[in-house]
């Protein structure tokens, strides 16, 4: 996702996307980017699928027995259950291994250098996901069960849970108003700008983009069909699986921005949109959440108060 912020900011590369934080103080972004760097950390530590010591992966060889696990990865589980309850199944954390039978089983930017040239193929069937429900979690005991056919995948939550982590660290540690961005998973804690935080959301460069007014406190996620694209044995590929098939989703939004009062929420209802299709409007009008869905034409169709200060046609503001 194209990101631009208006103020004081900083960012750097991770997890092959951006990173950006932007706080009122510029003085004060060496020590935001030591408390972010902090905390990503142990997020990565916890849940990342393509680290041989991680939390999670170390869970794919336990046979499905009880294991003790750390807090931050008993959070990261507790969000990305919760969010697959609240969406009815859309958004599935059990996708681990349908997503590295797509071949997206190690950094993203590897999987675009090898495509092609490692003689893989694709060698996911057409089945429904294991299921969320069979992880068994117990935040008293900290322990987790995950059947042994069950590879866990948290991108669709643990990237908005960061954010909403780093943003409330920084703002407790530093009493700075601070605006948190990865990968475009926003989240803001403390005070705001005088007009907001200025935000240009734009997933796709040829894409439609709309500058935002973020109040203080309030998050956005962008979730997109076009942003992790591959190719493998001449299929178009990209990272966001329908857990009722574990297939790509069919592209009916180019891309699904909400706004809500956490990004771990915005991020839960933008993602389970691109799976819903045209169905996403009703359920996010149901939830009544503000959104843009950009339709595979181009089309933008904001929903309920959707913060827009205008839409961008050709890098000119326009009346939204």
């Amino acid at each position: 996702m194209d990101l631009t912020l208006r103020g004081p900011a900083y960012e750097w590369a991770l997890w092959s996307t951006t990173v950006r934080v932007a706080v009122a103080d510029p003085h004060a972004l060496p020590s935001v980017r030591r408390l972010v760097d902090h905390e990503l950390a142990a997020v990565e530590r916890a849940a990342s699928r393509f680290r041989a010591d991680s939390e999670v992966r170390r869970l794919a060889h336990r046979g499905g027995r009880p294991t003790r696990i750390s807090p931050t990865l008993a959070a990261l589980l507790e969000a990305a259950l919760s969010a697959a309850g609240e969406t009815g199944g859309a958004v599935d954390p059990t996708l681990g291994n349908a997503l590295a039978g797509l071949g997206y089983d190690r950094d993203f930017g590897e999987v675009l250098r090898s495509a092609g040239t490692d003689g893989f193929s694709v060698r996911v069937l057409r089945r429904p996901a294991p299921g969320w429900q069979r992880v068994e979690l117990d935040l008293d005991a900290l322990t987790v069960q995950v059947p042994p056919d069950v590879q866990l995948d948290l991108g669709a939550t643990a990237k908005a849970w960061a954010a909403d982590r780093c943003a409330r660290v920084v703002a407790d540690t530093l009493g700075l108003g601070v605006l948190v961005s990865l990968g475009g998973d926003i989240a803001t804690a403390g005070p705001a700008p005088r007009r907001g935080w200025q935000v240009l959301v734009q997933d796709q460069p040829d894409d439609p983009a709309a500058l935002v007014a973020l109040p203080a406190g309030a998050a956005l996620a962008t979730s997109s069909t076009r942003s992790r694209q591959w190719q493998r044995d001449g299929r178009e590929l990209h990272h966001v699986l329908d857990p009722a098939t574990c297939e790509p989703v069919e592209p009916v939004w180019r891309s699904v921005s909400v706004v809500a009062g956490d990004c771990l929420t915005a991020n839960t209802w933008s993602t389970a949109a691109l799976v819903l299709g045209r169905q996403a409007p009703a359920a996010l009008a149901a939830q009544r959440l503000q959104a843009r869905l950009v339709a595979e034409d181009g089309a933008v169709h904001p929903l309920g108060d959707w913060p827009v200060e205008a839409e961008v046609s050709h890098g000119i503001p326009v009346p939204a």
